[in-house]
């Protein structure tokens, strides 16, 4: 059920089928002013979504802000819906709850196009600071809707949500284009990790962290995937920085 807090910070859809921790959930964001939509399982949350675009396409132009969804679901577990607005073009910002604690399990979530993972049990502040991070990202790509940058044969239309290379057009999920449009409006410097971390995430995973390499491996396999010359290059102990090779 909807329900509006005193002051709206924006829609977040939350699916989990752990009663208590969707109820919480649901109270908590209230408190913090968003306006809710809980529900049960990943089918909920695709009708939901389904039912905001008022047809049985998916757009990323649903008034939801943002969707939580929880890993272990029935019916449709979190990582297929999250599979699912993909592959629709959904554009919707994606945070993932995961009781798994294995690398594997996290990046399976990030293949599948999630914008941030959340391991249980998990801590209020820092949930609240991710949806924050993410909400922020949405908001700043609108800055320049006009802008159009290009970097040898790739270009990245920031309007439009679209990247081509030559005249291949490349599939790339919210987070993918975020780290390649930084990457690319600042070619030529090299960006450390935490730089990267703060502007993309928000906050910094950590040093052992591998997520900013999962990230920069699925972009570089997009990009080059048919051969073309590398674009993107990491500066070992720095970071990565977008470039032409010479």
């Amino acid at each position: 059920m909807s329900q509006k807090g005193q002051q709206q910070h924006g829609r977040i859809l939350i699916a989990d089928d752990d009663r208590a921790i969707r109820e919480s959930l649901d109270r908590a964001l209230i408190l913090e002013g968003y306006d809710t939509v809980a529900v049960t399982d990943g089918a909920a949350a695709l009708d939901e979504l389904r039912r905001d675009t008022g047809d049985r396409d998916f757009s990323d132009h649903n008034s939801f802000d943002l969707v939580i969804l929880d890993v272990m679901m029935p019916n449709i577990d979190g990582i297929t819906a999250c599979r699912v607005l993909r592959t629709e073009k959904n554009t919707i910002p994606i945070l993932m709850l995961t009781a798994r604690t294995e690398t594997g399990d996290r990046v399976a979530g990030l293949d599948a196009g999630a914008d941030d993972y959340l391991p249980k049990p998990f801590d209020l502040d820092e949930l609240l600071s991710r949806i924050r991070a993410l909400l922020r990202r949405s908001n700043w790509q609108s800055g320049d809707p006009s802008s159009l940058l290009v970097l040898d044969d790739l270009s990245i239309d920031i309007a439009a949500h679209r990247v081509k290379r030559g005249l291949r057009e490349i599939e790339l999920s919210k987070t993918e284009f975020d780290l390649l449009e930084l990457l690319v409006r600042n070619q030529g410097i090299v960006l450390d990790h935490a730089t990267i971390y703060d502007r993309i995430w928000g906050y910094d995973f950590g040093p052992e962290s591998k997520n900013l390499a999962v990230y920069i491996g699925y972009i570089r396999r997009k990009i080059d995937f048919q051969g073309e010359r590398p674009l993107i290059h990491t500066v070992r102990g720095v970071g990565y920085t977008a470039r032409i090779a010479s």
